[in-house]
This record gives C-alpha cells, structure tokens and sequence, in this order.
C-alpha cells in the first residue's frame, strides 16, 4: 500500500481529524472502523509532530467538531427524506442548513489557519444569502 503527501492548512488538518473521530464513534462496522483508525491514527501523528498541536484551539476545535457532527445529523435526514420522496418544507429546510453549516465549519478553519499562521488557507466564493432566523441546525 502507498501513501501520497500533501500540503494542507491546518485547519483542514483538523477539520480531518475531528471528521474522522465522528467516524470512528458512529460507524460501527469492523472493515470500515480499520481503515478510519488507520488514517486517524496516521494524520493524528502528522499533527502531534507538526510543531502545532500544543497551539490554544480547543474552542474552535470542539466548534468544528460540532459542526461536522451537525452536518452529519443533516445528511442522515435529508437522506432519509430522499429515500422517502418527502420533497417538503422540512427537506428545503434541510438542503439550507447544509450550506449554512458549511460555512460555519469554513470560517472555523479559517479561524484556525489564522490563529495558526497557516501558509495555505481555503478559498470559498458563494453567492451572498440572508439566512433566516433560527437557521442553521434543524
């Protein structure tokens, strides 16, 4: 088996780690849950040796996490409510959030990057939206 290197931000370091933490606490399956070790355990040595992981981001790294979890959440319904042909106001509302939360876990990478000093940092360009109130996690 081999492995390609790659540069990444930092916050899309973290942003795989955390993902890959939810991973490993929901999927349940044996050959899956072996390969999800096998890259945490490989990407959190990368930044336990990156000269980074004593930096001050547990706040936004547990925000992160939280949005990806969310995210996760999401998916599941909006999913369920595909499989259904349940294309009503609670889908709509659904497909909104994942934007929305998408945004919220780019800005906290973004965050992370800036708190960093990442030298590479995600670019998003999305037209602008006027999210309505209570939006974001259904």
């Amino acid at each position: 088996m081999s492995l390609v290197s790659i540069p990444v931000s930092i916050g899309e370091l973290i942003d795989k780690l955390v993902i890959l933490e939810i991973k490993a606490d929901r999927i349940r399956e044996p050959a899956k849950l072996q390969h999800i070790n096998h890259e945490l355990d490989l990407l959190t040595n990368t930044w336990l040796t990156s000269g980074q992981a004593g930096a001050e981001i547990g706040a936004q790294r547990e925000a992160l996490k939280a949005v990806n979890e969310a995210l996760w959440d999401i998916e599941d319904q909006i999913r369920q409510k595909e499989a259904d042909a349940e294309f009503d106001q609670k889908f709509i509302e659904l497909a909104r959030a994942i934007y929305i939360n998408n945004d919220r876990r780019s800005a906290l990478k973004r965050e992370i990057n800036r708190l960093l000093g990442s030298e590479l940092v995600e670019e998003k360009s999305y037209p602008a939206y006027a999210p309505a109130t209570g939006e974001g996690i259904p």
